[in-house]
């Protein structure tokens, strides 16, 4: 039996079960515990950090995404839009509580949002909300959203995980104590966190929406994604995120009773280019360049195993998606006739210098992520073959200021407002790049305000033309999702589409069982 999936606690049955010939006692009052390979947290602090997978399991919004990344009920039960005064109502559910057993009521959500908002917080979620205009507390259990303007994503962020007033009123909501064992409203809540090993999480028997069915889950903490897999194989992990190539070692391994999920995703990679950085203020036109010298192809076939599409922007797996924009197909010599234009001429190295300086840049590339950096070499060593000294560098913290790229990732299934909004606007939350375009902002807002699908299609395609046309980053590809799990979890569901670094599997998690 495999370690980490049962926990045996109770009394020797008569029952047993038959295996080669031989009879093994089944143990009664089995503790089902789910060990999972996990990235590692500093805190768990969904109001002010964009993603992490833990949050779903601890937390509830006002609304939820269903398996086919729908708006489902949350803590709302039911809500209601007039479309004259731009109101949200939520009714919420009256039986939900914390898990302090404190009841969740309309102040704690009026709390939560507000504390995204104050731009001293420095959430960079804030951009979601910034149209809210009044929130109101109609009584415990209704809370009413007045927006400035329409904005049609609304719902999808009130997926929100609203936090505890009565445990975070008047605390720093960056630096509080809450954020390393935060109280939720979720379907499992901490048992203990042993920093840098792993975080426990046990069922909460309380649930509103009813008693998860699998007792314990272990994220552990394993940062490296070879690590995962050999894990994986001894048994330490059940079920993980891994790479392409580890993931196929259990599909093409019979010794191994797993089950791998190929899972489709909104994830996207890219070269994100600092416009802060002096380089690109002074070389900005160069950029089309490097989109050219990239075959996206080569790096999907040789990084993701042919997993994945070329990328060209970031709505390709969004209904909203306009296909016709420049794609950057890899050209090598149109990057080099790029470059020569702006002035740029080829030295005996085989390097292009501009004004007596050598043309390239370093992408930065966090540590752990092997895809990530296997990408940015393979694209690095393409740049390299056009005359562009690119190389790569793997900082122990990302310098989001000093940095002269990233290879970046972002990606949504919801609505196509989320992370474009905040990431290509300017001087949002979440764009890192510092990007600033007025047709890129003029469109993206058009595209929030009108819930009319044909004004929206428009301005999505309006929006992607103008970036394409001043590229903030160079697009490389669309990754799938490789999990691989015991096959004994039951309830994973392999047709969701994934968002950002696998956020989503979780989402049904107190329906999933251990046989």
């Amino acid at each position: 039996m495999k370690k980490g999936l049962l926990t045996m606690a109770g009394m020797l049955l008569t029952v047993s079960l038959v295996s080669a010939g031989t009879t093994v006692p089944v143990l009664a009052d089995e503790e089902t515990t789910l060990v999972y390979g996990s990235g590692d947290y500093t805190r768990i602090n969904p109001a002010m950090d964009e993603h992490g997978e833990i949050n779903i399991l601890i937390f509830n919004g006002l609304t939820a995404h269903d398996g086919d990344n729908q708006i489902v009920p949350g803590l709302a039960e039911s809500w209601e839009f007039d479309d004259a005064t731009n109101t949200y109502t939520f009714h919420m559910a009256e039986d939900a509580k914390w898990q302090d057993g404190e009841p969740v009521t309309a102040d704690d959500v009026k709390f939560t949002i507000e504390a995204i908002m104050d731009p001293e917080n420095g959430s960079e979620n804030a951009p979601n909300y910034e149209d809210v205009e009044e929130i109101n507390v109609v009584d415990d259990h209704t809370v009413e959203f007045k927006l400035e303007d329409k904005n049609v994503a609304f719902l999808d962020y009130m997926t929100m995980a609203v936090l505890p007033k009565h445990l975070l009123e008047g605390e720093d909501m960056q630096t509080s104590d809450f954020f390393r064992n935060p109280v939720g409203t979720g379907p499992y809540k901490i048992e203990s966190w042993d920093e840098g090993q792993a975080i426990t999480l046990v069922k909460n028997e309380d649930y509103f929406k009813g008693e998860p069915s699998i007792d314990k889950i272990v994220f552990k903490i394993v940062p490296d994604d070879n690590a995962k897999a050999l894990q994986l194989k001894s048994g330490e992990l059940d079920l993980a995120l891994l790479t392409p190539k580890d993931a196929a070692s259990f599909a093409d391994d019979d010794a191994y009773t797993y089950t791998c999920y190929d899972m489709k995703t909104a994830d996207y990679r890219g070269i994100m280019f600092n416009f802060g950085n002096e380089y690109w203020q002074k070389n900005r036109d160069l950029i089309p360049a490097v989109c050219y010298g990239l075959d996206r192809q080569a790096i999907i076939d040789a990084v993701l195993l042919g997993q994945g599409m070329p990328a060209y922007g970031p709505l390709q797996r969004n209904v909203y998606n306009c296909e016709d924009v420049e794609h950057y197909d890899y050209n090598p010599e149109k990057s080099k006739e790029i470059l020569e234009a702006a002035g740029c001429e080829m030295d005996d190295d085989g390097f292009y210098y501009r004004d007596g300086e050598k043309v390239g840049f370093v992408i930065s590339v966090s540590a752990g992520d092997q895809v990530r950096i296997d990408m940015a070499q393979i694209a690095a060593q393409e740049l390299k073959e056009i005359g562009m000294d690119v190389s790569v560098e793997i900082p122990a913290q990302t310098d989001w200021a000093g940095q002269m790229a990233f290879l970046i990732g972002w990606g949504s299934p919801f609505d196509a407002d989320d992370h474009t909004y905040k990431v290509f606007g300017t001087d949002k939350g979440a764009n890192y790049s510092s990007y600033s375009n007025e047709e890129v902002d003029k469109y993206l807002t058009e595209a929030r305000q009108s819930a009319d699908p044909e004004v929206r299609k428009e301005a999505y395609a309006n929006f992607q033309k103008a970036l394409a046309e001043d590229p903030a980053y160079a697009m490389i590809c669309y990754i799938d999702a490789n999990y691989v799990a015991d096959s004994n979890i039951k309830g994973i569901n392999p047709d969701t589409i994934m968002g950002h670094h696998g956020v989503g599997i979780f989402w049904n998690v107190a329906d999933w069982t251990i046989e």
